[in-house]
C-alpha cells in the first residue's frame, strides 16, 4: 500500500478553497450588478444630463476605497471627452475646496452616504449651488438627502467573509461610473478621432492613427502626367525620394505608377527614349484618407510595396491628395 502524501492532499485542499473564494466573489458581483441594473431609473438620466450641462469639470470625490474608485471614475471621464477632477474630501477641508468652482458639478460616493469627511464639500456644493451628484446605497442618508440627483445603489452582501471589506459595494460603485461616462460618451456622439487625440502615447493611440495623420501631401508628392518623357518622370520622383512617381491624366486623376521595380523590369528598353506611359504600372494600389493607418501597413505588407499615393473619397475627382510610405508606419511605431 502506497504512503498517502499529505503534502498533495493540502495542495488540493488549498486549491479547492481558494477556487471556492473566487466563485463566491464572482457570484455576488454578479448578483449586485443584476440588481444594479434593476434599480436604475430616471435618476440616471437626470445624472447625465447634469453631467453633460457642466461647464467647469466633473469634480469627484470620495474616501477610502470609495475615494480610490472616484479616482478611476474621473481617469475615465477625463479620457473619454468629459473634462473630470478627483479631489480627496480631507484634502478639501484644508484648501482644496478651492478647486471646486460654480461652473462645475460634484460626483460624490459613499457606500453608507454618513461619510463625515464629505461634509465639507457638501456644505460648499450647496452654498455656491454647484450641482451635487449623490451615489450611496442608503436613500435616507445625509449625502443623498442634500444631493441634487440621488443614484441609489443596491444594498447587496459584501464578498469578504466577515462582511466587511468594501468588495461588492466598490464594484458596483465601478461599474456605476463606466455605465455614466459611456452613456455621456453616447451623448456627444464621442468618436474614436476623438478618443485618440485624447490617447496618443502607447498602443491605443498608435491603434488608432489615420493615414491623413502620416501621410506627405502638397508640394511632396511626386507626380507627373502620363504623356511626359520617361526622363521628366525620374527627375520628379528622384526630387522627392519615395522610390516611386504617379503618373496623371490631363485632369489629375492617378492612372499609374513608376517605382524602382518597374525600372528594372524595363531595363532592356531605351529607357532615355521612352514615355512614362510605356513603362507605368496602371492602377495603382491606393490608401484613403481616413482609412486607420495601421490597416494601410498591412495591405503594403501584404503586397509587398513601400508606398501609396492616398485619395480622398469624398474628392470626386479622385485626384492624389498624399502619398504613404512604409516608413512613415514605422516611424509612428505601427507594426
Amino acid at each position: 500500500m502506497r504512503p498517502v502524501n499529505i503534502k498533495t492532499i493540502t495542495a488540493a485542499s488549498q486549491t479547492s478553497g481558494d477556487l471556492a473564494a473566487a466563485r463566491r466573489v464572482l457570484d455576488c458581483a454578479g448578483e449586485a450588478l443584476e440588481a444594479l441594473g434593476t434599480a436604475l431609473d430616471g435618476q440616471f438620466t437626470r445624472a447625465v444630463d447634469a453631467l453633460l450641462a457642466v461647464k467647469g469639470r466633473v469634480i469627484v470625490s470620495g474616501m477610502g476605497k470609495s475615494g480610490l474608485v472616484g479616482r478611476k471614475i474621473a481617469a475615465t471621464f477625463a479620457s473619454t471627452g468629459t473634462p473630470a477632477h478627483f479631489v480627496h474630501p480631507a484634502e478639501a477641508s484644508h484648501g482644496d475646496l478651492g478647486e471646486v468652482t460654480r461652473l462645475d458639478a460634484l460626483l460624490m460616493l459613499s457606500w453608507r452616504g454618513e461619510t463625515a469627511e464629505l461634509s465639507d464639500l457638501i456644505t460648499h456644493a450647496k452654498r455656491f449651488r454647484i450641482p451635487l451628484i449623490g451615489v450611496a446605497s442608503n436613500l435616507e442618508s445625509t449625502l443623498l438627502k442634500a444631493a441634487d440627483v440621488a443614484l441609489v445603489l443596491p444594498k447587496v452582501r459584501e464578498a469578504c467573509p466577515n462582511g466587511l471589506a468594501p468588495t461588492t459595494s466598490t464594484t458596483l460603485m465601478l461599474v456605476l461610473g463606466d455605465a455614466l461616462a459611456v452613456a455621456l460618451m453616447e451623448r456627444r456622439d464621442f468618436s474614436a478621432d476623438q478618443y485618440r487625440d485624447l490617447h496618443p502615447g502607447g498602443s491605443l493611440g498608435r491603434a488608432l492613427i489615420r493615414v491623413s495623420d502620416l501621410m506627405h501631401s502638397a508640394g511632396d508628392l511626386p507626380l507627373a502626367e502620363e504623356g511626359a518623357s520617361l526622363r521628366d518622370a525620374l527627375s520628379a520622383m528622384e526630387r522627392c525620394h519615395f522610390g516611386c512617381v504617379g503618373l496623371t491624366d490631363k485632369k489629375g486623376v492617378l492612372v499609374g505608377i513608376i517605382t524602382d521595380g518597374d525600372l528594372r523590369r524595363n531595363w532592356d528598353r531605351d529607357l532615355r527614349a521612352s514615355k512614362a506611359a510605356e513603362v507605368m504600372t496602371r492602377n495603382p494600389k491606393v490608401a484613403h484618407v481616413d482609412q486607420l493607418a495601421a490597416e494601410a501597413l498591412a495591405y503594403m505588407n501584404e503586397k509587398k510595396i513601400t508606398q501609396l499615393f492616398v485619395l480622398d473619397p469624398k474628392d470626386k475627382t479622385k485626384k492624389p491628395v498624399g502619398i504613404l510610405h512604409i516608413h512613415d508606419c514605422l516611424r509612428a511605431g505601427l507594426q
